[in-house]
């Protein structure tokens, strides 16, 4: 994760422009990685910035993820508060490793 968050009763102004400075250049807390798990046709993936309307975008970080992407997807019924499911391929695979990042 990257990016300044401010407290909630931040006054120090450097800070909370740091913030937004943050925000501005693309940085955010709402990105993670995960890793497939093996010998199941699902993986569930806490991430705490993530809510039923939120879009969220998969970039694979390893080649048998890349190999993966097309049968890997999240439907917005596996979307909740905290929390989505990733439904996949059942396979042996280990490396299977995406980033993520998540929007709204």
């Amino acid at each position: 994760m990257s990016g300044n968050l401010p407290a909630i009763n931040e006054t120090d102004p450097r800070r909370i422009v740091q913030g937004i400075r943050d925000l501005f250049f693309g940085r955010s807390n709402a990105v993670g990685s995960f890793t497939l798990a093996a010998g199941t046709t699902s993986t569930v993936v806490v991430a705490t910035n993530c809510g039923s309307g939120s879009n969220i975008t998969l970039r694979p970080k390893t080649a048998n993820a890349a190999a993966a992407l097309a049968t890997t997807f999240i439907t917005d019924a596996n979307i909740g508060f905290g929390v989505f499911t990733v439904t996949h391929a059942n396979t042996a695979t280990l490396d299977r490793t995406f980033g993520y990042s998540i929007q709204g």
